[in-house]
């Protein structure tokens, strides 16, 4: 077998810290050695490939085509070995597990069921990330994360939790009398709903599109009045504390419906084109952990979907 033909490792790492950060100097900070020696490795390793990496330029570095398309193959290396030798590391130390997502959802649907997961594996240490922005499954350390989406996101494996939909929810005080929502026409339900303030999430078109297809036109226009919140979660909670109607996202609403927080205002709902999902990266296999982790999430959506089925919701 020949002998394999690689750069000098040292020239390497000096040549993704530069390409990274675009600076020989912060490069230089990063790996602990001196400028000159970062700009040498550099050199070095662009008379060894016979191509110029980097364009200098006054106080600042541009990679060059050749330069832009090593970098991914360097990158990518690094990654891999980073992820090896964690898993490795990981092995002789305990147990842990890293899961990123929304705040949305680690609020109103993974925090409030935590517990149940916690006890099944109480030697498992456990960090929970809570951002919008897609998860850095290196550099953040992270193992699975969840996300809201139409499920494109390349390199990564996903697993779809749940059919995503908008239902109307709010407290109990709320509901209409004598009757219960359950019981009430469409028509009914529609002009129920709009004796109270409307909630909204991010936008108002879901409720005036909600509105529109159980209602009417002029019922639509409703949409353009109520509080509008940046995050589910809030309009959600506004909705438990009985200000109003908001039309949730079930799988964010479906835990305060069932502890009786909220109702169900209508079995009307707005079936969604984005959905729930489990994602991790697909050139890695999920340890014991991840696995064990991964079966209770789908166990729970499970239950989730039997639920709504219970209540013979329609859309």
């Amino acid at each position: 077998m020949k002998a394999r033909k690689l750069p000098s490792l040292n020239a390497l790492r000096a040549f993704e810290a530069s390409a990274r950060l675009r600076s020989f100097t912060q490069a230089a900070q990063e790996l602990c050695v001196t400028q000159g020696a970062v700009s040498h490795q550099v050199k070095a390793l662009e008379e060894s490939i016979g191509l110029p990496l980097f364009e200098r330029l006054a106080n600042q570095l541009r990679l060059t085509p050749a330069g832009a398309s090593y970098m991914k193959v360097v990158a990518d290396a690094f990654d891999r070995i980073e992820i090896g030798t964690r898993h490795l590391h990981e092995q002789r130390t305990r147990k842990r597990l890293a899961v990123s997502t929304s705040p949305n959802f680690a609020a109103k649907w993974l925090v409030p069921r935590l517990g149940s997961f916690s006890a099944q594996h109480p030697d498992l240490e456990m960090r929970v990330e809570q951002r919008e922005q897609r998860a850095n499954f290196i550099r953040a350390d992270i193992d699975i994360a969840i996300r809201y989406g139409a499920g494109m996101w390349p390199g990564l494996a996903k697993h779809q939790l749940a059919q995503e939909f908008l239902l109307p929810v709010a407290a109990p005080a709320l509901a209409p009398a004598p009757a219960p929502a359950s019981a009430l026409s469409e028509a009914d339900s529609v002009a129920g709903i709009l004796r109270h303030p409307l909630l909204h999430a991010g936008e108002r078109a879901p409720w005036e599109n909600w509105l529109a297809r159980y209602g009417s036109s002029s019922d639509a226009r409703a949409a353009e009045h109520g509080v509008l919140f940046s995050h589910d979660s809030a309009a959600i909670d506004a909705a438990v504390a009985g200000q109003g109607v908001a039309l949730a996202r079930a799988s964010l609403a479906v835990e305060d419906i069932r502890q009786g927080r909220l109702i169900v205002l209508a079995r009307q709902t707005l079936p969604l084109a984005e959905h729930y999902w489990m994602l991790h990266p697909q050139d890695s296999e999920l340890d014991e952990n991840s696995l064990a982790f991964a079966d209770w999430l789908q166990q729970s959506f499970t239950a989730d979907h039997q639920f709504w089925a219970g209540l013979k919701l329609q859309n």
